[in-house]
This record gives C-alpha cells, structure tokens and sequence, in this order.
C-alpha cells in the first residue's frame, strides 16, 4: 500500500533526523499503519528514542522488537547494576526512600514497591533506564494513594479542557474507583500522551487505561 511505504519513509527520516541515533542499524517495516523495528542499539535509552521518533509521525502502533547490545568494551554484571540502579533511587528527590525494590537479571531490571503518586512511579523508571548496561526496564511498582479520590471525573474533564493541545470533547473519561478509562478520538501520540499525563495527575487515581486512537488528519490540498 502507497500509505504504508508513505509512512515507513517517514518513520526512517525521523530515525535519520533523530541526534546520535545510528538508523542505519535499525530495519523498518510498516504493514497497515503498524510499524515494527528491528535491529540493534547500543542502549535502552536508543531503544525508546527509536520508538518516540516512530510515534512522532502519526503511527497506528509500533511494534519495537529492538534488541539492546552495548557496543562499549567495558560491561557490567547484574550485581554492579543493581548497585548503581539502587544509587540512582537514592540520589533521586521525587522517589521516597527505601520504597523501591531493585531487582537485575540479565541486564534487565525489575521495580518493585508502592508509591502514593505516578509521577513517583515514573521518577524511578527514569533514574535507572539511562544507565550503563542496562537492557530493558519493567516498571512494577503500584501506586497505592493515602486517600482516596474525590471528584476523579470532574478533575480529568477539567485538566482536558484546560490543555490548549487537547480536544477535551473527543475524549471519554470512564471512572471506576480508582482506575481510570480514556477512549475516544487524538489526532497524535503527543495528544494521547498527554491526555494519559492529565489523567494521571487527578488525586488518587492508581490505574489508567488509555484506550485513545490516533487518528491521522487527511491531507488538505491547496
């Protein structure tokens, strides 16, 4: 389909225009506005670089099957992993301490632990996710609230309606407890994004399912 090669040529001049990325080491595929990448990158860090330039320009859903392979002769076992992923919480003032559990195998490491808010969750993630070594993050931890959440919905719908980026009446906002449901219509990755981001943010909320859809906007000719 012309759409699909359209969209897989646009993927790999995000790669090319993306600084200190080798796009050359990364295939690109594109089967009915899906993209999937393979190939090779030095870190974990390139790993989801790759995949924020790929969601930049309008992709259904991007498959990325890169595999992180660290270039430098120097190399680190899980030991002085976990030692420098546990250093890294330490120093880090938006995660609590001694409320993350650090767990390394084969390169990969596990967050373990409860937290009261997300931007906590998401602080520990990114302490470790950029250091040397370190080939994938799974990002367990819970967010467990002190109190729970008064006026969830009402919260959401006005943090949508605040953002200028967002069309607040294309969105749903489905509440149940604490858990929090958006679908509906984006016409970006950045604008799902950022609906999930407003989401998150109301007081109490511990899960938020983003069932958004980018909708790409037909092209207008002149």
């Amino acid at each position: 389909m012309d759409e699909d090669r359209e969209l897989r040529q646009d993927v790999m001049d995000e790669l090319q225009w993306e600084p200190g990325l080798d796009a050359a080491a990364i295939g690109v595929a594109c089967e009915d506005e899906v993209i999937t990448m393979t190939g090779h990158v030095p870190t974990y860090h390139d790993k989801l670089r790759a995949e924020a330039a790929a969601k930049r320009v309008g992709v259904m859903a991007v498959a990325n099957d890169l595999i992180v392979h660290p270039m430098t002769i120097q190399t680190r076992d899980d030991t002085d992993i976990a030692k420098a992923a546990k250093r890294a919480l330490e120093w880090n003032v938006s995660v609590p301490e001694d409320a993350v559990t650090v767990i390394v195998t084969d390169g990969r490491v596990t967050l373990e632990g409860e937290v009261e808010w997300r931007y906590q969750r998401s602080a520990a993630e990114t302490a470790v996710r950029y250091l040397l070594g370190v080939k994938g993050v799974s990002n367990q931890i819970r967010v467990v609230p002190a109190a729970q959440p008064t006026e969830v919905r009402q919260k959401i719908r006005s943090a949508l309606t605040r953002s200028a980026a967002l069309d607040a009446d294309r969105i749903q906002v489905n509440v149940t407890g604490t858990r929090i449901t958006l679908s509906g219509n984006v016409r970006s990755w950045a604008e799902r994004d950022d609906a999930e981001n407003a989401a998150w943010a109301a007081p109490g909320v511990t899960s938020v399912t983003n069932e958004l859809m980018v909708r790409r906007l037909a092209a207008v000719t002149i």
